[in-house]
């Protein structure tokens, strides 16, 4: 049986698949009658998410994704509607056929010292995630590499835990890690693409499995920072 804890955090499905503008407006209409919008939205249901990826000089985290392997880990610091204060360092682990997310907070003075590489003050953080990261950019001298913005909206079912989430106006700023320049400037990728999640811990009800059928619409492996590193 596949183990669905990891570090104490609970594991959870998740599906991506590329879909088109009319595609996300089609399940839009559908999925507005039967969930709930995320409470944490603006008043059109949307907010903003950027975020620096950590990779290194042989693009290990992005080889690892595109291979689709079944056991890898990608760090990530995220801000959300560009708030500049309140930074998130995340990492993301997938093992075999379930996702773990991890997260703790972290300033703009810590997130720069290690843009920078001021990163001695890390091994000794009490943060156990801090620490991972220290590890991981000793062992595989990863970094802060790309900068990606896209504007998130969020539908939610209380049964199974369900979240489906419609990214797009995915952005890049191709190699800069600036994460925390207000005039950053970025680049958009392919304003026809939205990515389509779904996620949901142990069963995924019936209903929410109809309303998604979009065809022949294939589950892919499509992550936001594949997708800006292809345009750069």
């Amino acid at each position: 049986m596949e183990a669905r804890r990891l570090n104490g955090v609970m594991g959870r499905t998740e599906l991506k698949h590329e879909i088109t503008k009319m595609d996300c407006y089609l399940l839009r209409n559908k999925l507005k009658h039967y969930m709930k919008v995320d409470p944490h939205a603006k008043k059109d249901g949307k907010y903003l998410i950027r975020s620096v990826y950590f990779d290194n000089f042989d693009n290990k985290v992005l080889t690892e994704k595109k291979e689709g392997f079944y056991h890898r880990d990608k760090f990530r610091v995220r801000l959300y509607d560009y708030n500049m204060d309140f930074l998130n360092l995340e990492k993301k682990s997938k093992r075999n056929n379930l996702t773990y997310k991890q997260k703790c907070s972290m300033t703009a003075e810590e997130f720069e010292k290690i843009r920078f590489g001021d990163i001695t003050w890390m091994e000794s953080d009490p943060r156990t995630l801090i620490q991972d990261l220290y590890v991981q950019m000793n062992m595989f001298q990863v970094k802060p590499v790309t900068v990606v913005d896209y504007e998130r909206e969020v539908f939610i079912y209380d049964q199974g835990n369900v979240r489906v989430t419609f990214d797009s106006n995915i952005k890049t700023s191709f190699r800069n890690n600036d994460l925390l320049n207000p005039h950053l400037a970025m680049v958009e990728t392919n304003p026809e693409v939205v990515i389509l999640e779904v996620k949901y811990d142990e069963f995924i009800p019936d209903v929410i499995k109809y309303l998604l059928q979009l065809g022949n619409r294939k589950k892919g492996t499509y992550s936001k920072y594949q997708i800006s590193r292809m345009f750069g």
